[in-house]
């Protein structure tokens, strides 16, 4: 394989990797918004109990989204296959 095919998937898996932890960097401001301050979401949602799994939800998915993508980054910045793979 050549050696620019490798360097450009390298940086194309750094860019996904940094969208994915900035998508779950997001998600987790948006479920703290929501756990913190629901008056804002209480006209979308209808029932409070919905509100509040809601946004534990958020927050789970985020913290476990940042996480693939910190660790994704580090794995392609330090070439290694078990970070890439977890």
């Amino acid at each position: 394989v050549p050696m620019g095919v490798l360097s450009c998937m390298k940086y194309l898996m750094f860019i996904f990797n940094v969208l994915v932890f900035a998508g779950g960097t997001c998600l987790v401001g948006v479920g703290v918004w929501v756990a913190v301050d629901p008056a804002g979401f209480q006209d979308i949602v209808a029932s409070r109990a919905v509100l509040s799994a809601g946004a534990w939800l958020l927050l789970a998915v985020g913290i476990a989204l940042s996480l693939l993508g910190f660790l994704g980054c580090c794995g392609v910045l330090r070439r290694s296959r078990p970070l890439l793979l977890l």
